[in-house]
């Protein structure tokens, strides 16, 4: 245990932290599995906050956000949003999506190394049956994408989607593996 608080404690001087951008509409159960994949990142030291955007729920979501100690905006403009953001890295991610063991250490050894946006290599464990995988057009977001705030701020108009800040953005694949939300929908 003392091994992992030094490590946290290492993550804190010397790593760029991140904000976590989640966009949500009345997906309350998809929240819960994210967020609960995220906690580790924010155990040592990588995830600075989390930020839902809302874009009109009626479930749970806003109270599962208090729950876990994320901001909750209620259809907010996402370039103020990506402004305001604490970290100096920006992770939008689906809700449903899980980013699988070693997340934080490769994401932080990448943001050390140069200033890219990266997105996850897909779960060769856990994916869509092949038909779906070549019918289906996969969103922007399906693997997740880190990329530098100013980055993000440069690519958001006023009024954007997630979708539309990281779509056509060149990204490295990093070596680390998410599951896809849309896995998680046929399970």
């Amino acid at each position: 245990m003392h091994v992992r608080w030094r490590k946290a404690r290492q993550f804190a001087k010397t790593a760029r932290m991140i904000s976590v951008v989640i966009e949500c509409r009345n997906q309350e159960p998809e929240l819960a599995v994210t967020l609960s994949a995220l906690v580790q990142g924010a155990v040592e030291g990588l995830v600075a906050e989390v930020v839902l955007v809302d874009r009109g729920s009626t479930d749970g979501s806003a109270v599962l956000a208090d729950a876990a100690g994320c901001k909750f905006l209620a259809d907010p403009d996402l370039r103020d949003v990506i402004r305001q953001a604490r970290g100096e890295w920006i992770l939008f991610i689906e809700p449903g999506a899980r980013p699988l063991l070693g997340w934080v250490e490769h994401l932080h050894q990448h943001m050390m190394a140069g200033g890219q946006p990266a997105r996850f290599s897909p779960s060769r464990e856990y994916r869509l049956p092949f038909l779906s995988r070549i019918m289906q057009r996969p969103s922007a977001l399906s693997h997740g994408v880190l990329i530098p705030k100013r980055q993000a701020i440069a690519n958001c108009q006023s009024g954007s989607s997630v979708e539309a800040v990281v779509r056509g953005v060149a990204m490295h694949k990093l070596k680390c593996e998410i599951v896809p939300a849309s896995v998680l929908s046929i399970a």
